[in-house]
């Protein structure tokens, strides 16, 4: 069962132990992070018990990869990074699946909901990731580390090294102009 995280930060000792194969050090690296990935992974896709599935995946995930880890950000930066790649690639395989059935779900969705459908706008089918990259480095990193993962603005200031009202104007700047895309 997760637990809930007491602190965010990570001992420069636990993530050079775990890269060493540390089960251990992994283990407190686990407890210090799980809350924050379950809740990323909740976000992302809205079912409890399915995030539960992606976060062990995400764990398992940084087991194999944390050779892989350069130390050039923050271990939590870079294991939001994993997850995020986690769900993404869990919608992506998901999308996958359904694509190689979609001809029979059409075909049955169009008799279940026949004129209930609603009608597509014109906009809203703009992927949401890629307005995101189209963002400012610095409006991009704050509104993903804020919307997407969920940090305060205070918990972002001291991973960007700026003030939380800094970490403000750079998300609402990011908010107008996903807005602006999101509306054209």
């Amino acid at each position: 069962m997760l637990q809930p995280s007491v602190a965010q930060s990570d001992s420069p000792d636990d993530v050079a132990l775990a890269t060493r194969g540390d089960r251990r050090a992994f283990e407190r690296l686990y407890r210090t992070h799980v809350s924050r990935v379950y809740s990323l992974c909740a976000r992302m896709v809205g079912d409890k018990a399915r995030a539960e599935e992606l976060t062990q995946d995400v764990f398992v995930r940084a087991w194999e990869k944390l050779t892989q880890f350069r130390g050039e950000s923050a271990f939590g930066t870079w294991l939001h990074r994993l997850a995020v790649n986690v769900v993404l690639n869990e919608r992506q395989t998901e999308r996958r699946r359904r694509d190689k059935h979609d001809d029979s779900i059409e075909e049955m969705d169009s008799l279940a909901y026949a004129d209930v459908r609603p009608t597509e706008v014109p906009g809203l089918s703009i992927d949401l990731e890629r307005a995101i990259a189209t963002l400012p480095p610095g409006a991009k990193k704050v509104f993903v580390l804020h919307d997407v993962q969920g940090y305060t603005h205070e918990e972002i200031g001291e991973m960007l090294g700026v003030t939380s009202g800094g970490c403000k104007a750079q998300l609402h700047r990011a908010r107008m102009l996903l807005r602006a895309q999101l509306t054209q």
